[in-house]
């Protein structure tokens, strides 16, 4: 009984620390930036993009990705 209670126990408080008010303001900042670059990104014309390395197709298709896309190496 106590290998359950305890494992329960640490079940709920890894749920618990998952879903703090910092981790939302972190995920709505980060947000807000991709919105922002995609934007940037959109508005460049084909000599720029060439410059970066990318197709009009490529900066279409980052440009279209919802904002709460993020690149996972944003959320570490």
């Amino acid at each position: 009984m106590f290998a359950s209670l305890h494992t329960s126990t640490l079940a709920v408080a890894h749920v618990q620390s998952r879903g703090t008010l910092a981790d939302l303001a972190k995920r709505l900042r980060l947000a807000m930036i991709a919105r922002r670059q995609r934007a940037q990104l959109a508005r460049l014309d084909a000599n720029m993009l060439a410059d970066i390395g990318i197709t009009a197709h490529q900066a279409a298709s980052e440009a279209a990705r919802p904002a709460w896309d993020v690149p996972s190496t944003w959320l570490r």
